[in-house]
């Protein structure tokens, strides 16, 4: 596992506490997993995302994630309708461990409220969080 120095945060990404992430791309919030969990997991080799037009609220499980590690899964970081799930990661699940803030985002959300993800913690937090965690 890399060290925390050596992994990617994009600062216009927020991250949730669960290690996902969250990027405003206008009107609507793409979500992935982080450079951090990624790396936790190992060879990403399923994932389960839901289908466009599905609601979720914040903090709950929208799918799972399947890794050579075991499965674990996904929650929102923010409340909204899907409007699309990657279809790239159907066949190539382990882009989400080779390009996770780029082809291997997971789904894409009209947010309930797009001014809630203001409340998801920022790089600089996020960063913190992980630091409390060794």
């Amino acid at each position: 596992m890399k060290d925390i120095s050596k992994m990617n945060f994009p600062e216009s990404n927020f991250y949730f506490k669960t290690h996902e992430w969250a990027r405003i791309i206008n009107d609507k919030i793409r979500i992935g997993i982080s450079d951090y969990r990624q790396d936790q997991l190992g060879d990403i080799v399923y994932l389960k995302l839901p289908k466009g037009g599905t609601h979720f609220r914040k903090g709950e499980e929208f799918g799972a994630i399947e890794s050579v590690r075991g499965i674990s899964e996904l929650l929102m970081p923010i409340s909204g309708e899907i409007i699309s799930s990657n279809p790239l990661l159907i066949n190539e699940p382990e882009l989400v461990n080779k390009y996770s803030y780029q082809d291997g985002w997971l789904i894409e959300v009209k947010p309930d409220d797009l001014s809630d993800i203001t409340k998801i913690p920022s790089k600089k937090d996020y960063l913190k969080l992980l630091k409390e965690k060794k």
